[in-house]
């Protein structure tokens, strides 16, 4: 089992607290590199999210 595996069976129930996160964490990326690589930082967001089987482009099932 993958790690990828591994940490979407822990997300399991929890996908909102984990994109969450994941945007508490771009937001801090962003506000330390000063929005410099911003682009960058919402593509990884964007992938992240995707990865863990939430894409906020789509609604809930």
């Amino acid at each position: 089992m993958s790690v990828l595996d591994k940490l979407k069976q822990m997300l399991k129930g929890h996908e909102d607290q984990a994109s969450k996160g994941i945007d508490k964490a771009g937001d801090f990326v962003d506000e330390r590199t000063q929005s410099k690589y911003s682009s960058q930082v919402d593509t990884a967001q964007d992938k992240l999210k995707e990865q863990l089987g939430r894409d906020d482009n789509q609604p809930p099932q």
